[in-house]
């Protein structure tokens, strides 16, 4: 990641722990890489027109906020998600 916005190891460590914010100029680099517009990458709900299925379910945002979370954070979530489907399946 840090060789395709040409930045630093370091500086992208922080973006990813909520250290520092990432560049507004580094915004359409990121949503190229990973194939979305910018609006979907800071999570604007305003999809029309760009999604035929119909609207976006809860999950699906959820998970699009999720990605958008520090490591750390997403961790956790992971964690607790895993330990609730665990339980779910002992049932």
């Amino acid at each position: 990641m840090a060789e395709i916005i040409e930045a630093s190891q370091q500086t992208v460590n922080s973006y990813e722990t909520g250290r520092r914010r990432v560049p507004a100029s580094t915004l359409p680099v990121l949503a190229r890489t990973f194939g979305i517009s910018v609006d979907e990458l800071l999570g604007n709900d305003d999809k029309k027109g760009r999604n035929k299925r119909g609207p976006v379910s809860t999950l699906q945002r959820q998970i699009e906020q999720i990605t958008l979370m520090p490591r750390t954070k997403q961790k956790f979530i992971s964690e607790m998600l895993e330990a609730m489907i665990q339980q779910q399946r002992s049932a």
